[in-house]
């Protein structure tokens, strides 16, 4: 994959950092976090028979989710090589190592996810991101995120420019009239048995 890229985001999570982060989360307690939290977002679903997830890393949500949905066939979009490498020995993830900014497909997918990923991306190249979600989801497209009602940079392990937190699914219902909000909720770092990192998730559906 090229080394040049249209955003300091994209090169940044595509480097060394990316290959940190890979180490900072290789851990089984996550993965049971995310059943517990998965549980909860699909309960209002039906008829999800394939997944696709943009920025998997290596691939802990899609392995909840098929311990969830065993039969849904899972794909990624994944920057990061390292993580690239790990993701393809799972024969279950069809693997797309491309920047979210320059994947395209005219599949769809029952369930398009992006966890911990918008909050990365270039607040000018939001509304390409947008679209692709959009675009590539044929019903429902879920949001795991960090939450603010207006839009606001943070460092990130002091690094600036590289953490945007806004309400990425209110902008997306917003933009897509016929995408409705069927559910939302919390995960707080500090739960007794499925920590997850003060996440807020929402779960959209196309009325279409």
């Amino acid at each position: 994959m090229k080394d040049s890229f249209k955003t300091a985001q994209e090169k940044f999570w595509a480097g060394k950092f990316g290959d940190d982060y890979i180490n900072r989360n290789f851990d089984a307690k996550i993965i049971a976090g995310n059943i517990s939290m998965f549980s909860k977002v699909l309960k209002n679903t039906k008829d999800i028979n394939s997944i696709i997830e943009y920025g998997p890393n290596i691939g802990l949500n899609l392995i909840a989710l098929k311990t969830l949905i065993p039969q849904s066939k899972l794909s990624g979009v994944e920057i990061n090589e390292k993580a690239v490498k790990i993701l393809s020995e799972n024969k279950d993830i069809k693997v797309y190592h491309k920047s979210i900014l320059e994947f395209k497909s005219a599949a769809k997918w029952d369930f398009v996810l992006v966890k911990g990923v918008l909050i990365h991306i270039n607040p000018q190249e939001l509304k390409t991101v947008y679209d692709l979600l959009y675009k590539t989801s044929k019903k429902y497209i879920c949001i795991v995120e960090y939450y603010n009602p207006k839009p606001v940079a943070l460092d990130y392990r002091g690094n600036k420019d590289k953490l945007f937190k806004r309400d990425f699914a209110g902008e997306m219902l917003n933009e897509y009239k016929d995408l409705k909000l069927i559910d939302y909720g919390f995960s707080y770092h500090l739960d007794n048995n499925f920590p997850q990192d003060d996440l807020n998730w929402f779960l959209l559906e196309k009325n279409k």
